[in-house]
């Protein structure tokens, strides 16, 4: 990016008094660089800053009408996919790393310069579409479902729409106190694998718009070749949606046996899911789904009772084995709080501190300037007075049970909300239908303790656990965002104010969805959308409020089945979703994942070809002229190596090697039968070598880099 001398001409800004000494250094450093810097994804030293690539005390471009409608167009779009295919297959696909792909596309495409600010605000808005749609689609449909038995359930747009709504705001306003211990304090601690994947897309921007433009028109070309492959599918079926064994004379005897069956989705979409979700969790996924059907099933099919017997593999899944799935997720929900509990009290300290503000004058820096914390306080007690009126006047209609209702949803989805960011931080993935099933079965044994049940019971149930599905959804999803914006170098402030609009045309946008996929394909039924999700919360939510058998045994089975996979080390709610879902869905992520896997292991063992050796540093001594490193280098046993040179990198200063064991480059080292060579090298660096600091070897297949000291 260009430099820019301007300075900040924001009128909030200008009435702030001067910053101080450590914020003016930071100001005067050198111009924006075009790549994320070196420590961007590490933890930083003692006395280390961040510098990100907008200078954080220039003004640049990010709110403008190009941005904020683009933003709001991909919401819609990306509103729309997400809706339907969570509701087919259970998973909604997070629409940050696609968006930023379409918003550095379109600004190549559309000649924008110094556009990263603007991209940074398209991504934050567009992003509002999968977090929504995750908190909607995983409850409110349960109210389509449950009203084939039960029609005196009614469920209508505005309920769905300010369900979502009012927990996407909750979820904002939740999380913005927690902003910079999570996206500041905890820089280097925590990976944030989508943050970082959608980071370096829009970085990619910088340095390469003619790369941005081609990830968007490979995006755009997917995008019909799929959609065309299921479109010929599901129209003229020309080969079955589903392809299962049973469909095959000796599959039916295996089943009618045994109760074992395999099914795999043929969807283009379900298969990219697995592409996007990655090998790892593609593959507990289906491990669950694989123990339920293959083990589960077929035990409950020979040693259960003689109606369980009788049974098809099928209608055993609906009837009892998905049920120790449900149990599993609500305890994954639980054990997040209590791993989640430290960093709720670290970031409640930490928030406390912001609101009782400090008596310095300083005024925040620009890239670091959230909304204030007494007017955040100031917002989340009007969002709390609309949350407990829609209860009172649109959900429950008698005041001191829509009271306890408000308090029930404002606790839970305080807590949760750490949960969700930290899930989100460190493996990418959000845990809220298990926090939401948790949520749920408290509710409900509340609201049945105040004579809240039945019909009534069901809805009220229902709307209040979309408020808090949807707030825990959001919360996730924005740690995401704010830390893109605080790799990249962009104004929180603003990413946090217009991320309301982008949540508002959201929720309504799904609520239009699930309301005309009703109508198209309906949620109970024959050929009816699976919901699986939402089919979890009716099969919870029926028994309890209508006097039914509850499963608690299945229940606590999955229970103890979560903290056994917990003590395993296994992501218990990935496993546990597997076991809820049907296994023709699940089988197709497998092998998407896999294919995502392919390229990316080709492409390690080329790097690995070209460079041909690795580095490890192993000893700094100091000497008259400078200092001396002794690194073991490590290659393929009976090769040889050519170096011509080595580099030391210590921050923007490049220090070439004077020798290399006391002799001079472009020579070759012999790797023998251990494939291990040690050698010394001599560089003029007078002082401390700092531990940031890295080697660069330059070979005849290629510059390799690594740590300078251990």
């Amino acid at each position: 990016m260009a430099k820019s001398n301007k300075t900040t001409t924001d009128p909030a800004l200008s009435k702030q008094p001067a910053a101080s000494a450590a914020q003016q250094d930071l100001m005067i450093e050198d111009a924006d660089p075009v790549q994320l810097p070196e420590n961007a994804f590490r933890e930083l030293g003692a006395d280390e800053q961040y510098r990100p690539m907008m200078h954080p005390a220039r003004d640049y471009r990010e709110v403008t009408p190009y941005s904020v409608t683009m933003g709001l167009i991909l919401c819609v779009i990306f509103s729309a996919a997400a809706a339907y295919l969570g509701l087919k297959v259970g998973q909604v696909f997070e629409a940050a790393i696609p968006i930023a792909i379409i918003a550095v596309g379109l600004s190549g495409a559309l000649g924008r310069k110094n556009a990263l600010g603007e991209n940074v605000i398209i991504q934050s808005i567009g992003a509002c579409s999968g977090v929504i749609v995750a908190g909607a689609i995983f409850t409110l449909p349960a109210l389509y479902i449950l009203q084939a038995t039960y029609p005196e359930i009614s469920v209508n747009f505005l309920q769905i729409f300010l369900s979502s709504l009012l927990g996407g705001v909750l979820g904002i306003l939740f999380f913005i106190p927690f902003r910079k211990y999570f996206v500041k304090d905890m820089h280097g601690k925590y990976p944030f694998p989508e943050a970082t994947a959608t980071t370096q897309v829009l970085a990619s921007g910088q340095t390469a718009g003619k790369e941005g433009g081609s990830q968007a028109k490979v995006l755009v070309i997917a995008s019909l070749i799929g959609g065309l492959y299921d479109y010929i599918v599901e129209t003229f079926s020309l080969w079955a949606g589903t392809l299962q064994t049973t469909v095959f004379h000796w599959g039916q005897v295996i089943e009618e046996k045994t109760k074992l069956v395999m099914s795999c989705n043929t969807s283009a979409a379900v298969l990219g899911l697995g592409y996007i979700i990655g090998l790892r969790y593609a593959f507990i996924i289906t491990a669950g789904s694989l123990f339920v059907w293959w083990v589960i099933i077929p035990l409950m099919g020979t040693y259960g009772n003689t109606d369980i017997q009788a049974m098809t593999s099928q209608e055993i899944f609906s009837n009892y084995a998905r049920m120790i799935g449900i149990g599993g997720i609500a305890m994954a929900g639980v054990l997040g709080i209590i791993k989640s509990w430290p960093i709720i009290r670290q970031a409640v300290g930490l928030a406390g501190r912001e609101f009782k503000g400090s008596q310095s004058t300083a005024r925040p820096v620009r890239w670091q300037w959230d909304i204030s914390m007494k007017h955040i306080v100031f917002f989340i007690a009007i969002a709390l007075v609309a949350v407990l009126l829609f209860f009172w006047f649109g959900v429950i209609h008698v005041w001191w049970q829509a009271l306890v209702a408000w308090v029930v949803v404002a606790i839970i989805a305080f807590l949760f909300t750490t949960v969700a960011a930290n899930a989100i931080a460190i493996v990418g993935s959000n845990p809220v239908s298990g926090m939401t099933l948790m949520t749920l079965i408290i509710a409900s044994a509340i609201f049945v303790a105040i004579g809240l049940k039945g019909s009534s019971g069901i809805v009220a149930s229902m709307v209040i656990g979309g408020v808090v599905c949807t707030a825990l959804s959001m919360a996730g999803g924005f740690v995401t965002d704010l830390k893109v914006g605080y790799w990249l170098g962009s104004t929180p402030r603003k990413q946090e104010t217009w991320k309301f609009l982008g949540t508002l045309v959201s929720a309504a946008t799904v609520g239009g969805v699930i309301l005309v996929l009703n109508k198209v394909y309906g949620f109970a039924g024959e050929n009816a959308l699976v919901a699986p999700q939402a089919n979890a919360m009716a099969k919870v939510i029926e028994p309890l409020m209508m006097g039914g058998d509850t499963p608690w045994i299945l229940y606590l089975t999955g229970v103890v089945l979560a903290l056994l996979l917990n003590w395993l080390g296994v992501p218990a709610l990935a496993f546990c979703l597997g076991m809820f879902i049907p296994l023709g869905l699940n089988v197709p992520l497998l092998v998407g994942g896999a294919v995502a896997v392919a390229p990316q292991t080709a492409q390690a063992q080329v790097n690995q070809l070209d460079a041909e050796i690795n580095i490890i540093p192993d000893k700094v001594t100091p000497t008259d002229n400078g200092v001396r490193l002794q690194i073991v280098i490590m290659g393929i046993p009976g090769t040889s190596q050519r170096i011509d040179g080595i580099d030391l990198n210590i921050g923007s200063k490049l220090i070439k090697a004077t020798d290399i064991d006391g002799v001079d480059f472009e020579r070759y080292f012999q790797f023998e039968d251990t494939g291990v060579q040690v050698i010394e090298v001599d560089f003029p660096f007078k002082g401390t070598l700092p531990r940031t600091a890295t080697l660069t070897f330059h070979t005849e297949k290629g510059d390799v880099t690594a740590p300078a000291r251990q």
